[in-house]
C-alpha cells in the first residue's frame, strides 16, 4: 500500500477560533501545506490515534476486511465499539467507510502522520 501522509496541527481553542474568523474575513489564506485536521492538545490526539486504534488501523490497512462483522473476527473487537472508533476516525479523514449493498467496507486513507505544534 502506497503511504499517506496526514498532516495534523495542534492549536488551543482560543488560537483556532482566531485562525477561523481570520480565514472567514479573508485576512488570512491557509497554505497547501498548512494541517487540514486540528486538534487542541497531544492528549486529544493521543485519544484518537491511541495503541488499540493504531492496532485496528494496521489490521484494516493489512487485512483488508470487506465488512464490519468481518473486522469483528479478525479484530477481536465488538461490532457496536468498532463503529464508533470507525466513525471517529472517518470523521477526521483518516479511514473511509465505504457502503456496499448491506455492509460497511472500512478502508485506510492515512497511514503516516506529521504533527505541527504551535505553542
Amino acid at each position: 500500500m502506497k503511504k499517506t501522509v496526514m498532516k495534523i496541527g495542534i492549536l488551543s481553542k482560543d488560537e483556532y477560533r482566531k485562525r477561523t474568523i481570520s480565514i472567514a474575513k479573508g485576512e488570512y489564506s491557509p497554505r497547501k501545506d498548512e494541517p487540514k485536521v486540528w486538534f487542541e492538545s497531544m492528549e486529544s490526539l493521543g485519544q484518537i490515534l491511541s495503541g488499540p486504534n493504531q492496532q485496528l488501523l494496521r489490521i484494516i490497512r493489512d487485512r483488508h476486511p470487506n465488512s464490519l462483522t468481518e473486522l469483528e473476527k479478525i479484530s477481536g473487537r465488538k461490532k457496536s465499539n468498532l463503529s464508533r472508533t470507525l466513525k471517529m476516525l472517518s470523521n477526521y479523514g483518516i479511514v473511509d467507510l465505504i457502503r456496499e449493498k448491506e455492509t460497511v467496507r472500512p478502508v485506510v486513507k492515512a497511514t503516516d502522520f506529521r504533527v505541527e505544534l504551535s505553542l
